[in-house]
This record gives structure tokens, sequence and C-alpha cells, in this order.
């Protein structure tokens, strides 16, 4: 097993007052171990089961002449045909929590220029929201952020406006443009290609990033409570290698 390596921050983010000061141990402790995997194993071709133990690929069967998802030494290594499929690699498994959250180690192996991660939570029952999309992490251009999708941009009313604005090329109005900044937060990463463990739990309201053992980002948002996560799931733009999968729920 790899040795996760500190990722360094280049900017503060405050905590908020009153959440777990170790949301590692809160998972471990409090809550349930619902999913694991170490991907020991070989896949099964290339379709949306390929990867097995129970992950499903939302683009695998677009390109299904391309692998997208090899596990090799334990490693599911993910290289999308994005051009090709029309949509970045999605890989999925069933979570189902209200509050709880996945850790995962990961590295971006620099196969590729613009690395990126979005990982987080779905809802394919939900209504009035753009495939289910609730809230996620993304790990991108040196930058870490916390969404709130659900009652943000995946919203099928507020999605609408702005797909109107886009396809006139015209400005989306001010008042939502104010609203969609409350959704999310930011902060400052140092880009490098080793391995990190990573935290991403949902707690009430309030989302939460860990990376290696330091509390990063935190943002409260409604979105983030949503009743059931029923999915956890990776968004990947071009590479990315992932070697221990665990999903928690507390409640």
């Amino acid at each position: 097993m790899k040795t996760a390596l500190p990722l360094c921050l280049l900017a503060c983010v405050a905590v908020l007052r009153g959440a777990p000061a170790d949301d590692l141990a809160w998972l471990t402790k409090e809550g349930t171990l619902v999913f694991h995997d170490a991907f020991e194993r070989e896949e099964d071709g290339n379709l949306a089961k390929a990867v097995g133990n129970g992950w499903n690929s939302a683009t695998a069967d677009r390109v299904p002449r391309i692998k997208q998802a090899d596990l090799d030494a334990g490693i599911l290594k993910v290289a999308s045909a994005t051009k090709e499929a029309g949509h970045a690699a999605h890989i999925h498994h069933e979570a189902g929590f209200r509050d709880g959250g996945a850790v995962i180690r990961f590295r971006f192996p620099g196969l590729n220029k613009g690395e990126s991660m979005q990982l987080g939570f779905v809802d394919r029952e939900t209504k009035g929201v753009h495939a289910g999309h609730l809230c996620y992490a993304i790990i991108a251009g040196g930058k870490a952020t916390l969404i709130d999708h659900k009652t943000g941009v995946m919203d099928l009313k507020i999605r609408a406006v702005r797909q109107d604005a886009a396809a006139k090329k015209t400005p989306v109005p001010a008042e939502l443009e104010k609203l969609l900044r409350t959704k999310q937060a930011t902060g400052d990463l140092k880009s490098d290609q080793e391995w990190h463990q990573l935290v991403l739990v949902t707690e009430g309201d309030e989302m939460r990033l860990t990376l290696d053992g330091r509390r990063v980002l935190s943002h409260r948002s409604e979105g983030f409570a949503h009743p059931v996560k029923r999915w956890f799931s990776f968004l990947v733009n071009s590479t990315l290698w992932v070697d221990d999968v665990k999903v928690y729920r507390v409640r």
C-alpha cells in the first residue's frame, strides 16, 4: 500500500464551528461501512458493469470498443474517452445515506494535461434536478471546490435560464449569478502527481473535504442536506488512478 503524501495548501479555509475535528474518525466511529473496494481483481470487458463489485458506468456503453476503466495491480485506472463518448467518464456505486461520506485514495498520474476529478453524490429519483446531481467536490487546476448542484446549476429551472442565456448569447441575470455564488466554496491547492487520501462528508447542510488528514474546505448549502445520497460517483475528464474506496453511513 502506498503512503499518502501531503498536499500543500496555498490558502487557509475556516472550519465551521461545531463540525467534527476529524471526519475520518467521525465516519469510522459513528458510522457504518456500507461499501469497500480495493480493486484487487480483473475487470470484465469495457461495458457499463465491467469494473465489477456493483460499480456501473453511465458512459461506457457509448463507446464499447474503448477501455475507460482498467483494474491493474489493485488500482482502478480511469482514462476517459471524453471526445468519443461526448461526456466525461462517469462511474458510480450505490451508497444510500443522509449523513455520511466517502474515503478514497487517488492520484493524478500526469498522463494528460488538465487532469481533474469530480466526486460526490447523486439521487436519480429526485424530481426537478438534472440527472439527480446533488453535490460534489471538484479537484482541478490547483483548486478544490465544494458545490451544491441540487439547488444550484442542476436545478431544472435555473438550468433552463442559463441555457436560454447561452443560446441567446446574453448574460445570466445578475440576481441568479449572485445566488449561484452562494452555492459553492473554493480553495487553492498545489497540483502534483502523488497519492493522496481524500475524505468527503455531508452532515446536515454542510459538506466538508479533508486531504491527507487536514481539513481544507467546508461549506453550507441547503442541497447538501438532501435526505438520500443514493449513489457515490466519479466524473473524470481525462486520467485518474484510484486504489481504495470506502463509503460510510452515519445516518
